[in-house]
């Protein structure tokens, strides 16, 4: 099994998960303050990824962009993997590819301290895509523990590049904001990326 291969009610029965799909995590983040080039060349790619509309268009020409910019933003203080195997315990299922792990380490060597796992929805399909980022951010949790570096929530996203979904990890509990941002509010998307990251 893989993080793919989950499916929510899977998750739960598995990790005795408890889930709250109504709260809105985010409710108060600003949003970022972004460069107008950066808006316009990103304009002009999200138009590009739609109309080609294919999963990889997508990841290149939206979700990675999004990605960097954070990174900018954040002066380099944060990894950024992409297409990396994360194989965390291969008998619970917790392993594979992940689409992008954030961490909270400089490290590009290697995964460590990962804080956020964002995967890109197959098929635009959100609900699969829920299970496979909160495997991963089970994960990542599980990873952190046995490196010593625990961290309180780990945080996870569900895209199809144009909407985007947060969720939060809190011991077993997962929170699936209750909220849907469009990549029009890209400032907001990158808000709440920051939060994250530097929180």
């Amino acid at each position: 099994m893989a993080y793919a291969d989950f499916t929510l009610s899977g998750l739960t029965r598995q990790f005795n998960l408890t889930r709250d799909e109504d709260t809105i995590l985010f409710a108060n983040v600003p949003p970022a303050q972004l460069d107008p080039l950066f808006l316009s060349r990103l304009h002009e790619d999200t138009d590009l990824a739609l109309k080609v509309s294919t999963e990889k268009a997508r990841s290149e020409f939206i979700i990675a962009p999004v990605l960097t910019e954070l990174r900018r933003l954040v002066q380099r203080r944060i990894g950024l993997f992409s297409g990396v195997e994360f194989t965390v315990d291969q008998a619970q299922g917790l392993a594979g590819t992940c689409d992008y792990i954030i961490t909270r380490s400089t490290e590009q060597m290697f995964v460590e301290a990962p804080v956020l796992m964002l995967v890109e929805a197959k098929n635009e399909d959100m609900k699969r895509g829920y299970a496979q980022c909160i495997a991963e951010m089970i994960a990542a949790q599980t990873f952190n523990v046995r490196e010593g570096k625990e961290i309180d929530r780990v945080y996870g996203v569900v895209t199809t590049g144009n909407l985007w979904r947060f969720l939060q990890l809190q011991g077993m509990h997962v929170n699936i904001d209750g909220r849907e941002y469009h990549i029009d509010n890209v400032a907001e998307i990158i808000g709440i990326l920051l939060q994250v990251v530097m929180s």
